[in-house]
């Protein structure tokens, strides 16, 4: 099942049931997972490894450098990718920038056209990135988010799980879990649609929008997160308040009256 146009490197490990396309490549130390398929000019770098199950369309590129100026290409890193995972044609993940690290890809995620995961990210599982949506490095995104296609997203900044982003939106700040994102850094509400389809009950709901709702008072959402602490029983409720206790970039707000609060990215 290896095309004889194929190049693969003596030292990659190739597991059972395995397709290699015309022109595919496998660099130095790759690992491929069972029933891996690489279509025709689908590339894996050195080091990369690919779970069970990973479909690379055409042009595809697993663990090719980091866009960063002080990147020293003599490091040994990887990509890593979840079992099931499929990127389709042009789609690439970069390899980390630390020395025996790797940019994690998690299982059952879809990667669509031309999409990009930057070195150093964490993609949950079960995470979809639409045509060219794009992330810089460094950026965390919770499992089962919907990621629009031409999103953009800043570097240092995480995207909660079950979070939805519309088409085109700059997004510069987190994003809490379960909440919808649009825009240049507009937040408009929990992405309730979502929650339904993921079989979340009534009362989940319920209390997300009551947690949502005392977060978005007024004042610091970090200092209401932890005042709010008592109001939280479900698993997800605290999950949501939990994300408020970190961060680098800042948090999104609401839109009102048709503007942003979001002028500033100094709250931690």
């Amino acid at each position: 099942m290896i095309h004889p146009t194929a190049i693969i490197h003596s030292s990659a490990k190739l597991g059972a049931n395995v397709s290699v396309g015309p022109y595919a490549i496998v660099e130095t130390d790759a690992v491929l997972g069972e029933g891996c398929v690489l279509a025709a000019h689908a590339i894996v770098r050195a080091g990369s490894i690919l779970g069970k199950n990973v479909r690379l369309d055409s042009f595809a590129v697993v663990g090719g450098d980091p866009q960063d100026l002080k990147f020293d290409r003599s490091i040994q890193s990887g990509a890593r990718i979840g079992d099931g995972t499929e990127l389709r044609e042009g789609a690439t993940v970069h390899r980390s920038t630390k020395p025996g690290g790797f940019t994690e890809v998690g299982a059952g995620v879809l990667m669509m056209c031309h999409s990009h995961v930057g070195h150093d990210c964490h993609v949950g599982a079960r995470v979809v990135m639409a045509n060219c949506a794009l992330l810089a490095g460094h950026i965390e995104v919770g499992e089962g988010s919907f990621l629009s296609g031409g999103t953009a997203f800043h570097q240092f900044i995480r995207i909660g799980e079950g979070v939805m982003t519309s088409g085109n939106a700059r997004i510069g700040l987190d994003a809490p879990p379960y909440t919808i994102a649009a825009e240049r850094n507009e937040l408009h509400g929990l992405n309730l649609i979502g929650l339904k389809r993921r079989g979340f009950d009534a009362a989940t709901i319920a209390e997300l929008k009551l947690l949502y709702k005392t977060v978005y008072q007024g004042g610091s959402p970090a200092a209401n997160a932890k005042t709010a602490a008592q109001l939280a029983k479900t698993e997800p409720g605290k999950k949501f308040l939990a994300f408020f206790a970190a961060g680098k970039r800042g948090f999104l707000r609401p839109v009102k009256n048709g503007t942003t609060e979001n002028t500033e990215n100094t709250e931690g």
